[in-house]
């Protein structure tokens, strides 16, 4: 016993008056190891939650990240305590250098304060499809500086969180599963307006991501200069692929336009010539 006493006293490390011995890295361990297995416990209380009372990941998620951050910052508190080093001291004695560090790093708190809003808020979830700078991004993750996402290339995006917070961005999962979209296409004066609707519809219901076909509608919107301009307008829950579900359309309706001989006109410019200037052109040949 008086040997096992020994070795936990074993001093390893002697900084001033602070002295790091054998018992000291040991309850530094078992602090560590309790944080992991609270965090474990919470995380899997989250899912049972998630699964018996309908929480949503995103829900779930974010709750977990703002109690790992504050667990994390307690146990650190605990750490240095146990080192030795008082904290609130640590604390009142760096407000200075804190308040330099804090000029100097202000885009990245910036980010920080807007992760926690963005955690505790809850306005972007995890796999929420956004458009950002033109962009169009699922969420992965949401940390406590940047986030991260996949866009349609398949491409991992890191995106700061003060991007999300302070620009304009579209959330095209925020209300609802399916959003509408549309399709602009113009054909050639004097075709029939009636069979034109009939098949931008019908283009639009046949391919298998669309639905409701009560609420796909196609409408004659103007007379352009040289065509008149229709527009097709659908709702699907593929948001994320929505590029390639409006190609496919596009190719449909090529097909049936050619097969109906409907024609897409394309810009054509005339021109005049004056008489008197063709005289004097003539004149000087």
């Amino acid at each position: 016993m008086e040997a096992l006493k020994e070795f936990l006293e074993f001093e390893l490390i002697s900084i001033g008056e602070n002295k790091i011995r054998v018992y000291t890295l040991m309850t530094i361990l078992l602090i560590f190891l309790i944080t992991k297995l609270i965090l474990w416990l919470i995380r899997k209380a989250l899912f049972v939650k998630r699964k018996f009372k309908k929480l949503d990941k995103g829900s779930a998620y974010a709750l977990f990240q703002i109690i790992r951050y504050v667990i994390w910052v307690i146990t650190i508190g605990l750490i240095l305590e146990t080192i030795g080093v008082k904290v609130t001291v640590l604390i009142a004695g760096s407000a200075a250098l804190l308040v330099g560090i804090g000029l100097g790093l202000q885009q990245t708190f910036n980010d920080i304060i807007s992760g926690i809003i963005l955690l505790s808020e809850q306005s972007i979830k995890i796999d929420d499809v956004l458009e950002i700078d033109g962009d169009v991004i699922r969420i992965q993750s949401i940390g406590i500086r940047t986030s991260k996402g996949l866009n349609t290339d398949d491409i991992s995006v890191i995106i700061p969180n003060s991007l999300i917070t302070t620009n304009k961005v579209i959330n095209w999962s925020h209300q609802t599963k399916k959003t509408r979209f549309r399709i602009d296409v113009g054909v050639a004066y004097g075709s029939d307006v009636d069979l034109v609707i009939k098949i931008l519809e019908e283009s639009a219901f046949e391919h298998p991501d669309i639905s409701d076909r009560e609420l796909t509608e196609a409408r004659l919107v103007n007379f352009g200069n040289s065509s008149l301009d229709f527009q097709v307008l659908f709702f699907s829950k593929n948001i994320f692929r929505i590029n390639k579900v409006k190609s496919d359309i596009r190719r449909i309706i090529n097909q049936k336009f050619t097969t109906n001989k409907i024609a897409i006109p394309f810009p054509q410019m005339d021109l005049h010539l004056k008489s008197n200037y063709t005289e004097l052109l003539k004149k000087n040949n």
